[in-house]
């Protein structure tokens, strides 16, 4: 019987497992964090929370006979993505990278910068004026701080106690800190930005699921210089890219009705049988 493993805490793994629920595939859901593990809006499938590493992934794709690992993490997550391709390769497992559309190339205006890394992000940032508005979630505050020293930092964060308690040793504290789950419409984050009075806003390029136009025309409209560190290369083979809504559903069509998917082989022999 057939059995998928879909990785991510996100609104795109969210769409996966709702259509593995239709297609009556059983689905396990691995999320790295205890607020992914909250925030899992699935029915049927199972939710194992924690973060694996290639050897980890291989003996949990084993344990529960999965002949098919999604991967649907955040674009960012490259080290979570790099050692999901390397259990199926060991495995012989098959993978597929899920890859939300990208909305990059959407707007350009003089006030936006597109960087490659937080490196040239603070490069940017150092030359404008000293309050920061930072949008890229808690991962690597500590890294911004260090990069950008002596700035007045605005973090929007998700509302998990252990994040917040990750801002304070940080010595954010509550002027500093915006503790709300997005994404959030363009209204919100113009209000937002009216309320706090940020000198540039610095984000991610998370596609329409993480709400990048609504953050950054606001703020662009407002004359709030913008800062986009863009989407890493993907660590896996293109081929294994799946670029969207329509491109997994043509995946998950195709490979339940491959002659090697256990589930069609049933069918089939029920079908011959009768």
């Amino acid at each position: 019987m057939n059995h998928v493993l879909v990785l991510g805490g996100t609104s795109d793994a969210t769409l996966i497992c709702q259509q593995l629920e239709m297609a009556a595939v059983p689905y396990t859901l691995s999320v790295a964090t205890e607020a992914g593990a909250r925030l899992a809006q699935v029915r049927k499938g199972s939710v194992l929370c924690g973060r694996l590493d290639a050897g980890q992934l291989a003996e949990l794709l084993a344990s529960l006979r999965v002949n098919w690992l999604v991967d649907a993490t955040h674009p960012y997550a490259q080290e979570i993505s790099r050692n999901a391709w390397q259990a199926c390769q060991q495995t012989g497992i098959a993978y597929s990278r899920y890859r939300r559309p990208s909305q990059l190339d959407c707007v350009s205006h003089p006030l936006l910068h597109k960087v490659a890394n937080i490196e040239e992000a603070c490069g940017i940032a150092g030359a404008l004026g000293p309050r920061v508005l930072l949008t890229t979630g808690s991962k690597d505050l500590a890294r911004w701080q260090a990069g950008l020293p002596g700035k007045t930092w605005l973090v929007r964060v998700l509302p998990v106690a252990s994040v917040i308690a990750q801002c304070e040793q940080l010595g954010l504290g509550p002027e500093n800190i915006f503790a709300m789950k997005g994404p959030f419409n363009a209204a919100f984050n113009q209000a937002l930005y009216q309320f706090c009075s940020p000198d540039v806003v610095i984000t991610k390029e998370s596609g329409i699921q993480g709400g990048y136009l609504d953050k950054i025309v606001p703020a662009l409209q407002a004359a709030i210089p913008c800062i986009v560190v863009t989407r890493p290369q993907e660590s896996v083979p293109e081929t294994q890219v799946l670029g969207g809504p329509e491109a997994f559903t043509r995946k998950l069509q195709d490979w339940l009705a491959s002659p090697f998917n256990p589930q069609h082989s049933a069918l089939s022999n029920r079908r011959t049988t009768v």
